[in-house]
């Protein structure tokens, strides 16, 4: 599957947006309850801000996903983990869908961190999923994470992993051969 990326528009996109992170399945997402108004203004201030992008990803053109990159040294795990350069941040959604895909979360986990991984000053992506999110787990050990440690944000128990640049490529390889990862 191929996959482009776009920033994300918070006036144009916040219908779609808000269809995506108040369904059931987005419960981890943490705006189940969030008004349409509310997603906007989330967005609003996410573009605003330099050390925090959302990009939507498409697939033939359309919306398919939401992958959200940040600075961990600014933004959601401050004094939580000690940053190294390079390091970079990331959240990405799969909206439920009615007609699901074999594989498709998984091409969308690998374009995302491909798309990171793109710019040469990324070393090495870092996550903080809830510690009881599992599905999210095994897609970030699909695309090489390591977990870390637990770490208590104010929201939530996270998981705290990391993927390097070397860890991606080497589990991106086995993967295009073939190989069970």
């Amino acid at each position: 599957m191929t996959f482009a990326f776009r920033p994300l528009d918070p006036l144009r996109d916040a219908e779609l947006l808000h269809r995506w992170v108040t369904h059931p399945k987005a419960a981890y997402w943490m705006m189940q309850d969030a008004r349409p108004a509310d997603v906007e203004r989330a967005y609003r201030e996410i573009a605003a801000d330099p050390h925090h992008h959302a990009l939507l990803g498409l697939r033939d053109g359309e919306p398919a996903f939401l992958m959200e990159k940040y600075d961990p040294a600014h933004r959601e795990l401050v004094g939580l983990y000690e940053p190294e350069p390079g390091d970079v941040g990331m959240h990405f959604l799969v909206p439920p869908t009615d007609t699901p895909v074999h594989g498709f979360t998984r091409s969308v986990i690998t374009a995302v961190m491909a798309h990171l991984f793109e710019d040469p000053a990324t070393r090495r992506v870092v996550v903080e999923p809830d510690v009881s999110n599992t599905a999210v787990h095994a897609l970030n050990a699909f695309v090489g994470f390591v977990p870390d440690r637990e770490i208590d944000k104010p929201e939530k128990r996270a998981l705290l992993s990391f993927c390097t640049r070397e860890q991606f490529l080497a589990r991106h390889r086995l993967a295009a051969r073939g190989v069970p990862v």
